[in-house]
């Protein structure tokens, strides 16, 4: 999946007929047949609301809009692995999917690590040290999901994509031409990844609640929910300004870590993942060039891929 400006496309490489066991192709399996590329009209709200670009506040704003279209496109994918005479997953059951996720990462990251510290509150004493300590844990079991999550060999075709989408950007970037063999020559770790935005979030986190002191644990948890969106902007506007000051030495030592987290969400991808990478961005850049896009239209494009 590719997002411009004024577009976004995916691109989805479909199965072979002979390809589909009982209605699916088999799960890990690549498949074989033609590229199939849709493209759709996109309109930030951000270009058009003057106050939603409010520093903070349009981080929140970009991450609804990216989780919209991102959604969506995974709803693409997995239909498009479903035999013609299979019915499609619908748009109700993908909705009951994402909040179940957002569900499972709130309480995973957020709830849990507040609550297990929660019960060494009176040894910890102070409140500097409870929001360390939690903050700490939080990143850890960050860094443990991701780990068992990569050892999953039905996701490895997943990351391998997702290199592919880090490549063909950077390809982009560096104004080759977009073929499989200009982008392999290209890092699949790219600065605007979202893996590094989250490992920001996890930081930001402790900053953000640190000043709130001790409290009794339900507020505590309550806090966690609240504070999520602003730990989102603030984190948003960290990984523009590194964007921004990417050959700054201090802000490459800091986003170095991030980079290096990639090395578990992508794998090198092969010249066909390429090939579909490629022909998502090559969509997009048919219909606009997003060079030439304005500061507002920008305003909420900074994590890529």
């Amino acid at each position: 999946m590719m997002r411009g400006v004024r577009h976004w496309a995916v691109a989805i490489r479909k199965p072979l007929p002979e390809q589909f066991v009982d209605g699916s192709v088999p799960t890990g399996e690549a498949s074989r047949g033609d590229i199939d590329v849709e493209v759709f009209p996109f309109s930030s709200i951000l270009a058009r609301k003057k106050i939603l670009r409010t520093p903070v506040l349009r981080g929140m704003v970009a991450l609804v809009e990216s989780l919209k279209i991102g959604f969506r496109a995974l709803q693409m994918a997995a239909n498009a692995q479903q035999a013609d005479d299979e019915p499609e997953i619908g748009r109700g059951e993908w909705i009951i999917a994402a909040l179940g996720g957002i569900g499972l990462a709130v309480g995973l990251f957020f709830l849990t690590p507040v609550g297990i510290t929660s019960l060494i509150k009176d040894q910890l004493g102070s409140g500097w040290l409870f929001w360390t300590v939690e903050g700490v844990l939080r990143t850890a079991i960050f860094l443990g999901y991701l780990v068992l999550v990569t050892r999953l060999a039905d996701l490895r075709r997943v990351f391998e994509y997702h290199g592919a989408e880090h490549k063909t950007i950077a390809c982009y970037e560096a104004g080759l031409p977009l073929t499989p063999e200009n982008a392999q020559r290209f890092s699949r770790l790219h600065p605007r990844c979202g893996t590094s935005f989250m490992l920001i979030v996890m930081i930001v986190a402790i900053f953000v609640f640190a000043p709130l002191g001790l409290l009794d644990w339900y507020w505590m948890m309550a806090s966690r929910i609240i504070g999520i969106p602003i730990v989102i902007g603030l984190s948003f506007e960290a990984i523009k300004f590194a964007g921004k000051h990417r050959g700054n030495g201090v802000v490459g030592f800091l986003m170095w870590p991030g980079l290096q987290l990639q090395r578990l969400t992508t794998k090198e991808p092969d010249h066909d993942q390429l090939a579909v990478a490629i022909a998502a961005m090559q969509a997009v850049l048919d219909r606009e060039d997003p060079r030439t896009a304005t500061r507002r239209e920008r305003a909420g494009i900074e994590v890529a891929a």
